[in-house]
């Protein structure tokens, strides 16, 4: 049985099954490298305090960036025997200084340490997934680029609607993208680790020692974020997981645009549409049917939405009725937290060159193009600007419609005579200037074209 932090008023030993039960080292060894950062400042907050000694204090932040070095080179390989990252770091600590580690938990908290590290994780997480939205808009531009001038059918309700430029639907996502980047800078921008909660009540380390420590510990260490303040109200502080719940928002958001973006892509891809060629390295193929081409990361990708959403949701529910300030129920938010992240930057990662390899097949574009109902709204606008009320020339278009479904005639091949029936104005040199893929691009004045840029 592992060493542990807590037991002096305990006669029994823990039953072995809820031991086994109640830890967490099997997944909250991923936040070795910053459980030990608070080991650090904390012993520098000792030793400015006079809780340790110069040479103590030495030999313990010695101790302590060795462990650091075993993590950064994957020497370090978690007791799954221990309760959690916590008992593992500090028996480490004792491994390699013996009871001298006893004192560096003095005046410290798990309680203080595991909301630390989950901000410190969720930050460095944050610039990760940053980085990998800003792969994915350039893929969104670059394909974009790639068929700049190229009519596509835009739809509604799943129907056909209007002829757009695949450009504008690239951008779109894109658009998408660079708001869930935005959302997650903001996040960044907004979480600060604080340090010196205790378990509820702050501690008796001065606040100035703290503050000390911390500017020690950014120099010293040159980490990643120099955020980190002494604690403010220590009571939400150890209850607060606000920030877990907006991270896991931000990347649900992220997750439901991906998902869009996938079921979109599947749908173009089948038979039916056809519009799309999907990149053969991120299909597979059938077991039994030699013939099959299955877009089986976008479906991965639009299955992961409900892990994703439940991974929130599960958080949420956790936190609804604790009371102040930390219970035993909160060592259950780092497993969906976890598994958000990965899958998010897994995802992230692959769909960026997934986009890349995404062809267009403008044979069977150009035929759909050819579908005179997309351009019913053109010639509706065309007759608004020749003095026709809008409701009019609405209800004179779907006459025409009509017409040509029932008796089986291309609109483009009425005769003036017969488009006259519908309205004087009507003749069938309009209707080929206005019933074309160029026209409903150009007609569209309203639209900044604006491609999302996104810094470096």
């Amino acid at each position: 049985m592992a060493k542990k932090l807590w037991g002096g008023r305990f006669k029994k030993q823990i039953d072995s099954d809820f031991e086994e039960f109640s830890k967490s080292i099997q997944y909250d060894y991923k936040l070795s490298r910053i459980d030990v950062f608070h080991s650090i400042i904390h012993t520098l907050a000792l030793g400015g305090s006079k809780l340790l000694t110069k040479a103590e204090t030495k030999k313990i932040l010695d101790a302590l960036n060795s462990i650091i070095r075993d993590i950064d080179t994957k020497k370090f390989n978690p007791d799954m025997n221990s309760e959690d990252i916590h008992t593992d770091i500090h028996n480490r600590l004792e491994k390699k200084i013996g009871g001298l580690a006893a004192k560096v938990h003095t005046l410290r908290s798990r309680n203080d340490q595991i909301v630390f590290n989950e901000k410190f994780y969720c930050l460095d997480e944050a610039l990760n997934i940053q980085s990998l939205l800003k792969n994915l808009i350039d893929s969104c531009i670059c394909l974009m680029e790639k068929y700049a001038k190229q009519p596509f059918i835009g739809y509604t309700h799943t129907q056909r609607a209007q002829v757009i430029l695949f450009s504008d639907y690239m951008i779109a996502f894109a658009n998408m993208f660079t708001r869930d980047l935005k959302r997650i800078k903001q996040f960044y921008d907004s979480v600060v680790p604080y340090i010196g909660a205790g378990a509820l009540a702050g501690t008796s380390l001065n606040k100035k020692e703290y503050g000390k420590a911390i500017e020690v510990f950014f120099d010293y260490k040159q980490a990643e974020s120099e955020k980190v303040k002494s604690v403010e109200n220590s009571m939400d502080n150890v209850s607060d997981r606000d920030f877990i719940m907006e991270f896991l928002g931000g990347i649900s958001i992220v997750q439901m645009h991906l998902s869009r973006l996938c079921e979109d892509f599947i749908l173009y891809s089948t038979q039916e549409f056809d519009y799309l060629d999907l990149p053969e390295e991120f299909c597979t193929g059938s077991s039994l049917m030699p013939h099959k081409k299955n877009p089986d990361f976008l479906e991965l990708v639009r299955g992961y939405t409900g892990r994703i959403y439940g991974n929130q949701i599960s958080l949420m529910t956790t936190m609804k009725g604790l009371p102040m300030t930390y219970n035993r129920d909160m060592q259950l938010d780092k497993e969906p937290l976890f598994s958000s992240v990965e899958i998010i930057k897994d995802e992230l990662k692959i769909m960026a060159k997934f986009i890349k390899g995404v062809k267009l097949k403008n044979k069977v574009i150009e035929k759909a193009l050819q579908d005179e109902r997309l351009y019913a709204t053109e010639l509706a606008e065309f007759m608004v600007f020749k003095g026709i009320a809008f409701k009019n020339a609405h209800d004179i278009v779907g006459k025409i419609i009509r017409y040509s479904e029932d008796n089986s005639i291309a609109i483009k091949d009425m005769s003036d005579e017969l488009l006259k029936t519908f309205h004087a104005q009507l003749n069938n040199k309009d209707i080929l200037k206005v019933m074309h893929s160029e026209h409903a691009v150009s007609s569209k004045k309203s639209i900044n074209r604006k491609v999302p840029r996104v810094n470096a």
